[in-house]
Formats: structure tokens, sequence, C-alpha cells
């Protein structure tokens, strides 16, 4: 791992040492923190401390802290529902987390107990929902009950980070590993709470796709973007039009080797998405940021000349031809053979920065890709310029506005909305990961200003959008686009630690929303990030504790 170093940036990162210093909050529930001990002896001892109960981050709606806590031991067991494949697989799931660091076997049982960690379907609380869940824990047991199997899985999210942080970590640690006694019940604010990943401007491998999926989905994300085609490179195979991937998706921003995913390997994303309970969406944008599709055929232009492959990262110069039949032949192609890879109900059609495209040529474009994404039984998502042109009836707007967005503008998505257009907000002002925490900042982008942690989360996405209808607002996402980033190392440092508080704007009741606790148990998560080989952003604006000084 490509440690980010004051060389390479001046702002202070966590290094991706094991172990740091916990600061702990010791109030009941989630108000105050106590200071991180100094001495290495004092440190390791706070990082085992029980953590308390509503110490997470997406914040819990209700925590009843109380009683003995639990103490997984060598001796404990995870007990699922015998009857359901599902509840098993998140029990294998939580066994595979939770071996590396603590060394016990952890099997995996259908038979009931009245002991271990115990993962049961069948709550007959209809307040749960399908994603919420109940934690009780106590002397004997920890008992995580919900309707759903994705309930069960959010909750063992929410175990993880009862325990202490060394549990991320891949080698055997030194216990206890105790979890506060009490209960907690949680289920979620919006049914979309989504994470975009931008692999056309940098191409990034199958693994550390997952890697992303991975770490997202410890924050109770359900929904995962993919931004599969730009100007910059085209990175899903196309059977019926081949030198999409294959010449459109041999370079990058800078002239990188570019690549692209093979169908198996999509289906693999997909897959191992799906087994963190996250959907999803694919994107191909259009009309404009189609330069990795003209480049390849050349009949695709309106004067049938190919442009040559682009690798800067200016926008809004490229445009598919919407007088052409041919047009509409590759639209139909690419999303068929994208509908029929992806189970989720999503496809998206981008829409965004067409300035090279009439209005007229624009709403044409648009109008006849919705036909074709509801022809192949998916439901349209655009960005938010999709309001300009007439969304069908379903469609789903993703606003990236800012501060200076213009007020017409937003006014167009706001009537959208009130005529039955569903909204995700991902202001870029707020929540677009890429955007620079300060000046100082070295990578990523400032065009909609600088975004540092607090900014990220203080805002409400039930009031954002003024006039809008509350019930219109699906939820939030928050994207995180590559023109400076190429690795895992690069996502890692812009993503965290703003990333949890995204998650926790769409998890948790806005009764919780407040920056002043939040803080504090964003804090408590610098050690976890750590031990997960998170090289995060320590911004000064949280109080991480104190890093240990580096060994030799």
């Amino acid at each position: 791992m490509r440690l980010h170093t004051a060389q390479r940036s001046a702002l202070p990162r966590a290094l991706p040492r094991l172990l740091g210093s916990l600061l702990l909050v010791t109030a009941a529930g989630i108000s105050t923190a106590c200071a991180a001990t100094a001495s290495a002896e004092g440190s390791a001892s706070a990082v085992r401390a029980t953590r308390p109960l509503g110490q997470v981050v997406p914040a819990p709606v209700s925590v009843r802290p109380g009683g003995s806590p639990y103490s997984i031991t060598g001796a404990t067991r995870i007990r699922v529902d015998g009857s359901s494949g599902e509840a098993r697989k998140v029990g294998e799931y939580l066994a595979g987390v939770l071996r590396p660091s603590t060394g016990y076997s952890l099997p995996v049982t259908g038979k009931d107990g009245a002991d271990g960690i115990r993962l049961r379907l069948g709550s007959r609380d209809s307040a749960l929902g399908a994603e919420g869940y109940t934690l009780t824990s106590g002397h004997g047991a920890v008992t995580i009950t919900a309707r759903k199997p994705a309930g069960l899985f959010h909750g063992v999210q929410t175990l993880r980070q009862l325990l202490p942080a060394q549990v991320e970590a891949d080698s055997r640690q030194k216990g206890p590993w105790k979890v506060a006694g009490g209960s907690l019940t949680d289920a979620p604010r919006y049914g979309y709470r989504g994470a975009m990943l931008d692999v056309s401007r940098h191409f990034f491998s199958v693994a550390e796709v997952k890697r992303y999926i991975d770490q997202i989905a410890l924050y109770k994300v359900n929904t995962f973007h993919l931004h599969l085609s730009d100007d910059q490179g085209w990175r899903i195979a196309i059977d019926s039009w081949p030198k999409l991937a294959t010449y459109g998706g041999s370079t990058e921003v800078g002239g990188g080797a570019g690549g692209y995913y093979t169908k198996s390997q999509y289906k693999e994303i997909v897959k191992y998405a799906a087994s963190r309970y996250l959907e999803v969406v694919p994107e191909i944008d259009m009309p404009s940021h189609t330069n990795a599709a003209l480049a390849s055929y050349a009949e695709l232009n309106c004067d049938g000349v190919a442009p040559p492959l682009y690798t800067g990262i200016e926008v809004g110069f490229s445009s598919l031809c919407a007088g052409k039949d041919v047009t509409y032949t590759f639209i139909d192609d690419v999303i068929r053979e994208l509908a029929a890879l992806t189970p989720g109900k999503y496809i998206h059609i981008g829409g965004d920065e067409a300035h090279s495209t009439s209005h007229d040529d624009y709403a044409r474009i648009m109008k006849r890709a919705q036909a074709v994404v509801g022809k192949y039984g998916k439901t349209v998502m655009g960005w938010h310029q999709l309001t300009g042109a007439e969304p069908v009836k379903g469609a789903v707007a993703q606003y990236w506005g800012y501060d200076k967005t213009s007020a017409a503008d937003r006014q167009q998505v706001v009537d959208a909305a009130k005529n039955g257009t569903k909204l995700v907000l991902s202001p870029a002002d707020r929540v677009y990961l890429d955007m620079k925490y300060t000046a100082k900042t070295e990578l990523g982008l400032k065009w909609a200003g600088l975004v540092e942690v607090q900014r990220s989360y203080d805002w409400d996405p039930g009031t954002y959008l003024s006039g809008a209808p509350a019930d219109a607002v699906l939820g939030v996402e928050a994207p995180i686009w590559a023109e400076t980033l190429t690795d895992s190392d690069d996502i890692d440092a812009m993503a965290f630690p703003r990333l949890p508080g995204a998650a926790e704007l769409g998890w948790s009741p806005a009764a919780t929303h407040d920056w002043d606790t939040y803080k504090l148990r964003l804090a408590a998560l610098g050690p976890r990030f750590t031990a997960m080989g998170i090289d995060y952003y320590r911004s000064p604006q949280v109080p991480w504790p104190a890093e240990p000084a580096a060994a030799g």
C-alpha cells in the first residue's frame, strides 16, 4: 500500500499502522468523549475497552444501554435460523470477519441455543421494514433480529463497530472482545443510500471495486452506482459493439492503459455487491460524455468521422448524433445487453453537461433512451438535467447541483418532483467525495468548492431542495469521480472520513443529526480505519485520537 506521506500531501492523514489509540466516548449513548491515553500501554487498553452501545455510524434510531456486556470467546458459536439459507450466509460472512483477528473458530450452526451470537429472522415489528433490526446484548448472548436478511446484515455491521477496532485486522489480535450490554433498535430513514465509483476516468480492477464495496457496506449503504462510460473510457464489454471496450476502453485520463470489465467480471461485481446487500446501478452516460464511443465507431458521429481517443478532463464537448438511426440502434443494443446482466431495477442514462447538444436534440435522445430502458424492464435514472427534457413516469433524477446552481435550474428539479419525478440527492459541494478538503489537498478537484468534513455532513436531505415534496426524496448518494484518483489508496484518502457521514444522512433519523455528537463518533472510527488499512484524511475538525509513534 502506498502511503500518503507529508511529501504527497501537506494535510495530516492516518498512517496505515495496525493500532492507534482510541478516543473513548464515555457518556450515555453517544454524546461526550474522554481524552485518549498517551502511552502505548494505555492506548492498547483504550482500544480494548468496551465501546458504548450507541457509538456507531450511522446513528441508530434508539439505544437503551445497560446490563452486563457480552464477550466473544473461543467457545462462541454463531447461531442462525436453521431453515434460512440467507441467515446462514450472513452468519458465515460475520465469521469471516471475526476469525482472523480473534483467532477463534466461531462455528456457524443452525442449532438454537441461549448463548453465542444469534441471528434471527422473523421479527413481527413492521417498523423494521426490510432493512431494520434489533440488537440485544447481555452476559450470555448477542441477538440480532430482523424481518429480512438485509436487516440481519445491517445489524452485523453494527455489531462489528461495537467490537474493538482491531477486530478488523487480518491477523490475530489480543482481546478481550466485548460488546456493551443493552439493546438498540434501528431502521433506515431512506430506502436509497448510495455510493458511486467512476471507473471511466481511471479504471479500477475488480479487486479494487470489491474493496470499496466492502468499505461502504460497513456503513449500511445499499446501492452501488458504477459510472461505466465517459469521454476517457468505456468499461463494459458489449458483444454487439465490441470496439467500445477493446478500443474505447484502451486508455484513461493521462494516457494510461485503461481497461474494461468482461461480462463475466461485471457479473462477478454484481454478485459480490449482492452478497453485501447492495444493488448495482450501471450508468451509460449520454448524449454527452461519449467520446470513447464516438472514437470507437465513426458512424455514431454526425459527420461520420471518428475523433481521437481523449485523455483530458474537460467536459461537454462530445455528443451522440440525434438525427441518425444508428444512434438509437446503439442505445438499444447497449441497454439491452446491460439490462440482461443487471438484476437491479435501475439503469442510469446520465444526461449531464450536454453542452454540445441542442435542447431539441437532447430531448429527442433522452426520450428515446428512456423508452428503451422501460422496454427492457428497468427504471430510468439520470442526472438532474433529465428534468429539462421530459422524465417518464417513475423516473429518478439525481441532483448534483451546488451553491452556484441557478435558482431556475433548482426550480426545474423541484417542479419535476412535484409532478412525480423521484429524487436522489448528491449535492456536489456536500457529497462529491472527490472535491478537495482544503486548498492544500493534493488529490481531487475544486470546481464545486472546498468540502471539509463538517460541510459534507452538515445538511439535511429532507429540506435541501426547498419546495420539493418530502416524499419525492428517495435518499442520498455520495459519488467519487476519478479524474485525479488512480488506485484504492487515492479512493481511501478522499472517501474517508466523508463517506460515513453521507451514509448516516441516508440512514439515521433527522433527530439524531448533530455535528457536535457526530464528530465524536466519527473520531472513534479512526483506529478502525487504520486497522482496515484505510489511509484516511485526518481533518482538524475532528478530535481524532493520537496515533502512536511509528516503530523503528
